[in-house]
């Protein structure tokens, strides 16, 4: 059975370790890139209720869940595992303002729409295809920043039109893909 798991309990005895500190005190916990890796988001996740910044990623989860606890969290990053649906987040629906996600499995943006402090969106390289789907992002209200790139709806989507519809579809922007958005008084229109 390949090399095992490492559970959140047992990467957080590790933190605990390596910082010499209290997880339950830790504002910001890094358990990214576990050997061998983290598989599931559990109940353990209770013991650092203070966590502002939380990053798990790659790892080998596959859903988002157990975030209950967190009330304080403001930047979760998930970021290379294998997360197929924003489905989870609904406890963080007050508190987080920066979702990570970068290279996972998502194709539907349906969830997302219950982070309503979200003003930083990074999900480059996830498989999301559709305008029907990027248009659920419109639900965002606060959203500033938003990485796409490497997403089959950015990659079959010429630049400038790619840049003039998502500045359209989400007013909020500042900042796509990486770039200013500079919007024209004339669009406003």
């Amino acid at each position: 059975m390949g090399v095992g798991k490492t559970t959140i309990k047992e990467a957080l005895k590790r933190w605990e370790e390596t910082h010499n500190a209290s997880a339950a005190e830790a504002k910001e916990v890094l358990l990214y890139f576990q050997w061998p890796p983290i598989e599931k988001m559990d109940n353990s996740l209770a013991l650092i209720p203070k966590c502002e910044k939380l990053s798990l990623s790659t790892n080998m989860i596959e859903k988002i869940a157990c975030l209950a606890p967190l009330k304080n969290l403001k930047i979760l990053s998930l970021g290379r595992n294998y997360i197929k649906a924003f489905t989870g987040l609904e406890p963080l629906a007050d508190t987080l303002e920066e979702l990570w996600i970068s290279y996972n499995l998502i194709d539907k943006v349906k969830g997302i729409s219950v982070l309503k402090k979200l003003k930083v969106l990074y999900m480059s390289n996830n498989l999301v295809k559709e305008w029907g789907e990027f248009n659920k992002l419109q639900e965002l209200l606060s959203l500033e920043d938003l990485l796409f790139v490497g997403n089959p709806l950015y990659e079959a989507t010429e630049e400038a039109v790619w840049r003039a519809e998502v500045m359209k579809k989400l007013p909020t922007l500042q900042k796509l893909d990486g770039e200013t958005c500079i919007r024209d008084v004339a669009d406003e229109e």
